[in-house]
């Protein structure tokens, strides 16, 4: 009896609501309107981010006294947004424990993936060399762990000739202190920078 009295009870509420938005039609169009002009200041404003987070990043420029100040998680950091600046929009710091070996990820205008690791040195050239031991670890990871294009340790530091010599029989990319300093200070993307870039992977892009 009381299931009956509940069902009763519940369709009567209802049919009370439709009859009571049949006589009130235009509140749903107020309300509609209402929902459409919130949604449209909602994209609209996010546009506006956007738009302004570009040219905030078109902009982005370091000194080197700037990135020898950093921590090193910072200067992950950094290089993440120089990447962001020079068009890859999906760039993100991925270094902690447990990396790989990849503390930046980025996929560039032209499809390559991009797998970089960061050796921060708080003393510039004054601090440790960054050496073969430092690569053999990218070299390890980046292509097989990650599907790296481009494989590239970045430091603001010193690289021993044997790690340069290894770079280049290896097909891995080393930006040092000096090509750091172009990068950050400059307009020119990472790719325009380094030599024997891997060709894109998107069809009809560079010549």
């Amino acid at each position: 009896m009381g299931v009956v009295v509940a069902g009763i009870v519940g369709v009567g509420l209802v049919v009370s609501a439709v009859n009571w938005l049949l006589a009130n039609w235009w509140l749903l169009i107020v309300v509609g309107v209402l929902v459409a002009g919130a949604g449209s200041v909602w994209l609209y404003q996010r546009q506006q981010r956007a738009r302004w987070n570009a040219v905030q990043a078109q902009a982005l420029r370091y000194a080197m006294p700037q990135l020898d100040a950093l921590h090193h998680s910072r200067f992950e950091d950094a290089v993440r947004d120089l990447m962001f600046r020079d068009g890859c929009r999906d760039a993100v710091r991925v270094g902690g424990g447990g990396d790989q070996g990849a503390d930046v990820k980025a996929t560039d205008p032209y499809g390559r993936l991009w797998v970089i690791q960061c050796k921060h040195r708080r003393n510039g050239l004054a601090g440790a060399a960054v050496g073969t031991p430092d690569l053999h670890v990218l070299n390890g990871t980046a292509r097989p762990v990650h599907h790296a294009d481009v494989a590239v340790i970045v430091t603001n530091g010193r690289v021993t000739a044997p790690a340069v010599t290894f770079a280049q029989q290896q097909r891995l990319h080393v930006v040092d202190r000096t090509t750091l300093a172009a990068w950050a200070a400059g307009a020119r993307p990472l790719w325009e920078l380094l030599p024997a870039v891997p060709r894109p992977r998107k069809p009809g892009t560079l010549s």
